[in-house]
């Protein structure tokens, strides 16, 4: 077991400089930049930070910098919900109007399992705030929900199509509270994030806690980049209020692939697309490769996952300025370990 240790470890020391020459340039070291983890059956074998997390304090970029996921929060929400499926406490195929009895007519019958694939059709959120929230004051998941149940038509009817939706995510999050009976924060905590390990990983509320080692978001205006951190969506929770880091993020992959919290089969909903999405995560091959992969975009922030499971390949970048795209970015390196396969 020793031989084989240092094995992997003279293999991830001999891996660095390939992946670190893929990201080299990319951003200096004066600037806002991103983080970039590459791991290979069931190992870490590149992570590296690149540019500061803020212009502020100029502190550089490592593998415990907390980012905002965005839209990467998706996954926990979805692994939220599976887990109170499995307590019973919740079914599938259990409709909106149950859950929220009071729930207009138009969404009543809108199953969970529509709202995870994205073929519930509610409104979007976003588009009905008019110009009453600001980044000062952000728009919470409860009055998202009220905007939701203050309309008297969907944006198109249950399981007709596939259109992604923060608002179905939002609401995700709102179901987890009212069957968990604890704070979206807190559910997330006792299951996931404390029982995997991932100590500073945690759904930011706004005065309620505090983000450890935070990156701050940067936007690029008149060629130059400045801080952009929060937007006036930036206190929703279930689609997109999680931050975490590399290092968290790597028990996170470790939990999926060795199946921690949920057993194979009761991952297989989660793993089944409805026009290439499941529970929280785009499924779609990529070059021939089985492939489970989610991206996150918010004001000064994109995120990426890239997950082969038949390869045993994962990738996440996460960057605190929104003129990277970190979907592109964390292909490269799938691309280095993909040739071949």
């Amino acid at each position: 077991m020793r031989l084989f240790g240092l094995l992997c470890a003279m293999a991830a020391m001999a891996a660095t400089p390939a992946f670190d020459g893929l990201y080299t340039g990319v951003t200096d070291s004066g600037s806002p930049g991103f983080a970039v983890m590459v791991r290979q059956g069931g190992r870490t074998i590149f992570a590296h930070g690149y540019g500061l997390r803020d212009l502020r304090t100029r502190t550089p970029i490592d593998a415990r910098t907390n980012f905002r996921l965005a839209s990467f929060t998706k996954q926990f929400t979805a692994m939220g919900i599976m887990l109170l499926a499995r307590d019973g406490k919740l079914r599938y195929d259990e409709t909106l109007g149950n859950v929220f009895p009071d729930f207009p007519a138009y969404g009543r019958g809108i199953t969970i399992r529509q709202l995870m694939n994205h073929t519930g059709g509610l409104p979007d959120y976003e588009d009905l705030m008019g110009d009453r929230w600001t980044p000062e004051h952000q728009i919470s998941d409860a009055e998202a929900m009220q905007l939701l149940k203050a309309q008297s038509k969907p944006k198109s009817p249950a399981g007709s199509k596939w259109e992604y939706s923060n608002s179905g995510y939002v609401v995700l999050g709102l179901v987890i509270q009212k069957r968990s009976g604890e704070t979206y924060p807190a559910f997330l905590q006792k299951r996931i994030f404390g029982p995997l390990g991932m100590s500073h990983t945690l759904a930011y509320v706004k005065g309620a806690n505090t983000v450890p080692e935070r990156a701050y978001g940067h936007s690029m205006e008149h060629g130059k980049l400045v801080e952009t951190d929060q937007s006036s969506t930036s206190a929703t929770l279930g689609d997109g209020g999680v931050y975490s880091n590399l290092d968290d993020l790597a028990k996170w992959d470790d939990a999926l692939q060795k199946h921690t919290l949920l057993s194979e089969t009761e991952m297989k909903p989660a793993l089944t697309p409805v026009s290439g999405y499941g529970f929280g995560w785009y499924l779609d091959p990529y070059r021939g490769h089985e492939r489970m992969w989610h991206t996150g975009e918010t004001m000064g922030f994109r995120t990426a996952i890239e997950r082969f499971p038949k390869d045993g390949v994962s990738v996440v970048v996460l960057c605190n300025r929104a003129d990277l795209d970190a979907a592109s970015l964390a292909l490269r390196a799938a691309d280095q370990l993909l040739k071949g396969r």
